[in-house]
């Protein structure tokens, strides 16, 4: 089947590098970038999207960010869905009672109130710049403009968050999306919002999810690949990512969503 449209996350699958595409990466993409509608989907903000895109020759095309939160094609938003700044309030006193920092997202601003060692680390990975400003004034600024939050990073050692995580579970499940990327770091979205959601965005006659290949390697991309036409795991994912693919891929540092396409594509051709 010739596929439409392809969707791919970037860390732990597209990225070969820790904050880029490889050369040949961005070369595969460049090549066949005419042939397929190629969209990012990642829970980054747009800029830390967009210098991707450029790299890879796409900056014309739509994304899927904040995992689903936020969809774009290039400044136009095609969908915003927030956490309630009522509900981010009550997750500030959690973490203030519990020393966690915590990190706001909304559309291309990034605050914190504090520096964080984490904070660093994701300046680093996604290339974005943080400025730094009292939570509550934040919070203030975005509901004169009216709107909310499109992601929140809680920040913390593994013991508070371990906290933190069961408080947010029990009080907050069904309010809020609660993602625990690793030890140091919970993730809050929407409740409603996943990347399949943001992909179904994009649909349009003649393009349905059977038309579509999608790359991943996290929890975060399961609901993605399972409704795909065709779902594809690199090496590095989860276990639970790769039970639901159709396909496995070499890992991100060996680029093996690249090599798929320069196969798949190579095939194609020869089959016509």
């Amino acid at each position: 089947m010739a596929y439409k449209m392809l969707c791919s996350d970037l860390d732990g699958t597209l990225l070969g590098l820790k904050n880029r595409a490889t050369p040949f990466c961005c070369q595969v993409f460049k090549k066949y970038a005419s042939e397929i509608d190629m969209v990012l989907v990642s829970a980054r903000m747009p800029s830390g999207m967009r210098y991707i895109q450029k790299e890879l020759g796409i900056s014309n095309k739509p994304m899927v960010c904040y995992n689903g939160a936020l969809v774009m094609d290039g400044e136009k938003v095609l969908s915003a869905t927030y956490i309630e700044l009522v509900l981010v309030k009550q997750l500030l006193e959690i973490c203030i009672k519990n020393s966690v920092a915590i990190g706001l997202y909304a559309y291309d601003e990034w605050r914190a109130a504090i520096n964080t060692e984490r904070i660093a680390k994701e300046e680093f990975n996604t290339q974005t710049k943080v400025v730094f400003e009292p939570t509550l004034k934040t919070i203030e600024r975005w509901a004169k403009k009216g709107h909310g939050a499109h992601k929140l990073m809680l920040m913390g050692s593994k013991e508070s968050l371990d906290v933190v995580f069961k408080i947010l579970e029990r009080q907050m499940s069904g309010l809020i999306g609660i993602y625990r990327s690793n030890d140091s770091l919970i993730e809050i979205s929407p409740a409603s919002i996943d990347k399949l959601g943001g992909i179904e965005k994009l649909l349009r006659p003649g393009i349905g999810l059977e038309h579509i290949i999608a790359f991943g390697d996290n929890f975060n991309d399961i609901s993605m690949l399972s409704a795909v036409g065709l779902g594809i795991a690199v090496e590095n994912a989860r276990p639970a990512v790769k039970a639901v693919a159709k396909e496995l891929v070499a890992k991100c540092t060996e680029d093996g969503v690249a090599h798929f396409l320069e196969a798949y594509f190579t095939q194609l051709k020869n089959s016509k």
